[in-house]
């Protein structure tokens, strides 16, 4: 049994929005992980079965292995298709947002997205949601925003008819925001949703083969280099920091995707409860914080690195050389000195 944790009110004014509009357009976040594309694709699917008439617009392009995901070829790339998009925007009835809190996290998308006549849903997982949308369902104790989206589907009544397609959608989120059922996952309703995704024809093996057994050569070179050289330990708080620069990115070929999961890799190893990813780009240097425990690396990046996210997977950013980051990094971290030394402790008593 599934329970009903979404508000009926909400469910409700979710359908009457989607009754009431022909043309649809689903935005999510800037580099759309798998949760992002697999919400966003399983939306886009259920509403297609509804006939509407649907767009799945991203600020930047996805990784390659999403690719062979139902209605990805399909996907318009914000950064890559700006004019087009931008009419699509402002000339569609409902903008459904998948998977993101506030507007700044679509980039350059926001403005258009903001200005459109549209009226707007937000489904999301992600604390402190924006006043952006007219409806807003966010739920920060869900697995992923493609959890939120089956139980949409089947609370406005349409689970009978939800497609292999859409199921395997939901899959790829559920499975890539939860570590392939390792982290944030301890649920049994989840099980429960993934017991119903294979009824639905969903082939869990096949996926996970797809989406983790189908990275480039250069992903790996890139993850051995890392690894040898460029982890710092940091072992009186239980804590690692990887950083890489654009410029060996580019040395190695880097494409969307190729260091999703990296930041989680030193967890690991032994003693170690808190990870940073630090990579340069054009203009900022982008950080990925995951922890353990009772470890809020989502109030760490909120309160120095003006980001935000869960409480053991957070990101930010910063407008600086990278040596200024990691020196901020650096000087910051004993304020997590307490929670991590204890965490490491308890992990290490066991």
């Amino acid at each position: 049994m599934i329970s009903k944790i979404i508000k009926e009110e909400l469910i409700q004014a979710a359908k009457d929005e989607i009754d009431s509009a022909n043309d649809i357009v689903i935005v999510s976040h800037i580099s759309p992980d798998g949760d992002a594309i697999g919400s966003s694709l399983a939306f886009a699917n259920f509403l297609g079965t509804l006939d509407k008439r649907v767009k799945v617009i991203v600020p930047t392009a996805y990784p390659d292995y999403f690719g062979w995901m139902p209605g990805a070829k399909d996907i318009l790339v914000y950064a890559e298709n700006k004019e087009e998009a931008d009419e699509i925007i402002k000339k569609t009835e409902l903008i459904v947002a998948l998977d993101f809190n506030v507007l700044k996290r679509i980039g350059d998308m926001a403005l258009v997205v903001a200005d459109a006549p549209a009226r707007k849903v937000l489904v999301d997982h992600h604390i402190d949601p924006g006043s952006f949308a007219d409806i807003v369902i966010s739920y920060p104790e869900m697995t992923s925003t493609a959890e939120m989206v089956f139980r949409l589907i089947c609370r406005m009544g349409y689970f009978t008819d939800m497609t292999k397609e859409c199921a395997e959608c939901i899959f790829v989120g559920l499975m890539t925001d939860t570590g392939s059922f390792s982290f944030n996952s301890n649920q049994s309703e989840i099980y429960s949703i993934v017991s119903e995704l294979i009824k639905k024809g969903v082939d869990k093996d096949e996926i996970h083969r797809r989406v983790y057994d189908n990275y480039s050569e250069s992903r790996f070179r890139l993850m051995g280099y890392m690894l040898t050289n460029k982890m710092k330990i940091y072992p009186e708080y239980g804590a690692a920091l990887m950083c890489l620069t654009k410029e060996e990115l580019d040395r190695y070929n880097y494409k969307p995707g190729d260091a999703e999961g990296f930041v989680n890799m030193p967890l690991s190893i032994k003693g170690i409860i808190f990870t940073a990813l630090f990579k340069e780009d054009e203009e900022k240097i982008r950080m990925s914080f995951r922890s353990q425990g009772d470890v809020p690396v989502n109030e760490f990046a909120a309160e120095y690195f003006t980001g935000g996210g869960h409480k053991n997977a957070a990101g930010g950013q910063l407008y600086v050389s990278m040596d200024e980051a990691v020196r901020i990094f650096e000087e910051k971290l004993p304020t997590l000195a307490e929670c991590m030394i204890a965490e490491r402790d308890r992990q290490l008593s066991i």
